[in-house]
């Protein structure tokens, strides 16, 4: 069978990897960091863990798995997980590990938090939630705005997919839903806060048709009865993930040829001859080392495969220069954790602190990790730990300097003082700073040089107006070239673990296309929408063939 080079072990290379060695290919992975699982990987706080206990478990940002996902889940049943405690295999393999998170919260400073839940009220408590908020709200957003978004929800969702790509696409989230002209809350709720928790983007500069697709898949997972919208796992993400996963597809135990994985082994240069790439450089054990195989597979981030794009590619394929472009795109959302003497549960899933300057959103981690027992790490005294994002790093804090501009223990004490103003309140004192314990900032965020600035070793691609047209397919002009990452166009569209592993099936299906080895493509879902819709859509094609505008009819 060919072989296949993979440039990248996060959840893009493993999912690549992982298609093409159940398709019997002989696969070779090389990840540049000394842990596997790229931005999805849990990430252990160095030198912590005292006595024969382990390093506490800090992460890039919090994992967030809701029911539109498809691609993901599917990989997922197929990874084996036996239980260490019990010794009994999971029937969904590492699916298994994912639980329900029950509630959303919206905090602001000094108010009343807005508790919703997370999905179609299944209890008589989620009932009576539900009561709650529609007779009394803490938030109180203008009925006519409500109306208003309502309404440019319902556009959007009856507007046809070629519209979605070629008007919305080129619309601002901020001018789409008019919220120059809305309230206050409602800019705060609708428009920069959606679009900097979910995307690290501003609304001023987030694409239409990305946060509006994705904003309807969240929404129909709320009301959809049988779905569950908000499922996380319950461990560290390694733990429970990404070393079984990579532990099967090196097993020495398959029937098929296990995949090679190398970490510390980053990509130093690509060489082509023809039309086609010849081999490429890879740095291992500190050494530049040649690697060749049948087909290239690049599974590395945008910002970084943009350093690869030379002449020698583009003469090939000019449609790669766009790559570099993208490169400009990318903004900030990283992970700080902050580990708790005792547990604070707060609610039973994400918080959004809306009006916090740096778009922080966060997790109480431990009530969600049942098997883990926290005394077995750090230095036994950790009990509870909340994870937090951090999604805009440009906007003065509290502190009045933007996060990259501030130090480790700067953010460490902006971030603690937003979420503590947001959740003291009503005289209630949840976040007490005799209860932290210690922290753990992201170790992507650091000095590089002599700047002042901190840098960011992995930021996030963000759908900016007018750039879905710069993001490539996963195939290329290069013969032998194929690209599996988040900023590959897909359905999933915005950058996250489904993209990834969408990407990932593009460019495997694009291989079994050249290589006629003859095995069986995988499987690519299109985000669901009500059928209902259809007959809008088909209406509205017939429009916009015809250059008229939406007008939310099904004839005429």
């Amino acid at each position: 069978m060919p072989k296949v080079i993979i440039l990248g072990g996060g959840v893009a290379g493993l999912s690549a990897a992982h298609e093409l060695l159940e398709r019997g290919f002989e696969v070779e992975v090389y990840e540049s960091k000394f842990i596997p699982g790229g931005k999805a990987r849990s990430i252990p706080v160095i030198g912590s863990g005292k006595d024969g206990r382990r390093d506490l478990p800090g992460e890039h940002g919090f994992r967030f798995f809701p029911s539109f996902y498809k691609h993901l889940p599917d990989t997922m049943k197929r990874i084996p997980y036996k239980n260490p405690k019990t010794g009994v295999s999971n029937k969904d393999g590492v699916y298994g590990n994912l639980v329900q998170a029950t509630r959303l919260g919206f905090y602001q400073f000094g108010q009343t938090p807005l508790i919703t839940i997370a999905g179609f009220p299944k209890t008589l408590s989620d009932w009576l939630l539900v009561l709650k908020d529609l007779i009394a709200p803490p938030v109180k957003v203008p009925l006519s705005d409500l109306m208003f978004f309502a309404c440019r929800i319902f556009q959007i969702l009856t507007s046809c997919e070629e519209r979605r790509t070629d008007d919305y696409d080129k619309l601002s989230w901020w001018h789409y839903i008019d919220a120059e002209n809305r309230s206050k809350t409602y800019q705060e709720f609708f428009a920069n806060g959606l679009t900097r928790s979910l995307a690290a983007a501003q609304g001023q500069l987030a694409s239409t048709k990305t946060i509006g697709t994705i904003f309807i898949q969240l929404f129909l997972d709320l009301i959809r009865p049988a779905t569950t919208s908000d499922l996380l796992l319950n461990g560290p993400t390694n733990d429970v993930w990404i070393e079984p996963w990579l532990s099967y597809l090196t097993s020495s135990e398959l029937h098929t040829k296990p995949i090679k994985y190398l970490l510390r082994s980053p990509l130093r240069k690509i060489i082509c001859k023809g039309q086609k790439i010849y081999s490429v450089i890879v740095e291992i054990a500190g050494k530049e080392t040649e690697i060749r195989g049948d087909y290239f597979l690049f599974a590395v981030p945008v910002e970084v495969m943009a350093n690869y794009i030379t002449k020698e590619l583009t003469t090939i394929d000019p449609s790669l220069a766009s790559i570099i472009e993208l490169k400009q795109y990318v903004r900030w959302m990283n992970g700080i954790q902050f580990f708790l003497k005792e547990d604070v549960p707060m609610i039973h899933g994400h918080v959004a602190y809306v009006d916090s300057p740096w778009a922080v959103t966060s997790i109480s981690q431990h009530q969600f990790w049942k098997d883990v027992d926290l005394s077995k790490y750090g230095d036994g005294k950790v009990r509870g730990i909340i994870s937090a994002d951090v999604s805009d790093w440009f906007t003065p804090g509290l502190n009045g300097k933007e996060a990259h501009n501030c130090t480790r223990e700067e953010i460490k004490d902006e971030v603690w003082k937003q979420m503590k103003l947001s959740v003291n309140v009503n005289g209630k004192e949840i976040l007490k700073d005799s209860n932290l314990h210690s922290w753990s900032l992201d170790p992507d965020i650091r000095k590089v040089g002599g700047s002042p600035e901190l840098s960011n070793g992995e930021p996030l691609l963000v759908n900016y107006v007018s750039t879905w047209g710069l993001r490539p397919k996963a195939n290329t002009q290069v013969n032998n070239m194929f690209l599996a990452s988040d900023y590959v166009q897909t359905f999933t569209d915005i950058a996250c673990m489904e993209a990834a592993n969408e990407a990932a099936r593009r460019a495997v299906n694009s291989i079994l296309s050249v290589s006629q080895v003859g095995q069986p493509n995988c499987q690519i879902w299109d985000l669901k929408e009500p059928f209902i819709f259809k007959l809008w859509h088909l209406n509205d094609y017939r429009r916009w063939k015809k250059g008229l505008p939406w007008n939310g009819k099904i004839f005429g």
